[in-house]
């Protein structure tokens, strides 16, 4: 998936988090938005997904032979210590439900045993710890079907064990897709093809 930005700005009430930004985003590449906390990543990686609507500018999604996507939110997936699990639901209840929105790579079994969370599978997600929960966010995000991969802050709340699956699932997993991370920590997006600060756009 390719997303063409044209001047696009982003405010709220009276305040621009960030304005005319106008950039390509080209499939198979990396991209990261960098910036301080509060400087509006997470507003900016949100309005580029479609999730957050922009106030100036516009967006325009297209497939590999130059197809207009009307609905982007299909073609993506995104991870974010601020998005909520359904936390009654067990693990694999949770990505069987996950699978009623988009496909995934690989079984639910394999999934889990990838994260390594195979057993707590059957486990409800209320009773995970902070880094288990971000575990299930980003295998959900990496093994959906997807052209395009949104990530924020990734490895909040990963021990180090957590940080080392992160870096084998954007090396095994990232092939021929779009990514685009929001972070301002390097070990979170040091392979990224470009960087773009959004300090450069307020």
């Amino acid at each position: 998936m390719q997303i063409s930005v044209q001047q696009v700005g982003k405010r709220f009430n009276r305040e621009w988090i960030f304005r005319d930004l106008s950039y390509e985003f080209l499939p198979g590449k990396k991209y990261a938005l960098t910036g301080s906390n509060g400087s509006g990543k997470s507003t900016l990686l949100q309005v580029l997904m479609g999730s957050l609507l922009h106030s100036e500018g516009t967006l325009q999604y297209s497939d590999e032979s130059n197809n207009k996507i009307e609905e982007p939110y299909s073609f993506v997936t995104m991870a974010a210590p601020y998005l909520e699990l359904i936390e009654e639901m067990t693990a694999t209840e949770f990505l069987s439900f996950h699978l009623s929105f988009k496909t995934l790579t690989c079984s639910i079994p394999e999934l889990l045993e990838t994260v390594q969370l195979q057993k707590a599978a059957n486990k409800q997600i209320r009773y995970f710890s902070s880094g288990m929960k971000q575990r299930l966010k980003i295998g959900q995000a990496f093994f959906s079907d997807t052209p395009a991969l949104f990530l924020d802050e990734p490895t909040t709340n990963l021990d180090i064990e957590g940080v080392q699956l992160y870096a084998r699932l954007i090396e095994y997993h990232t092939h021929n897709r779009l990514v685009i991370i929001a972070s301002n920590d390097k070990q979170e997006y040091h392979f990224c093809d470009e960087q773009i600060s959004i300090l450069d756009y307020k």
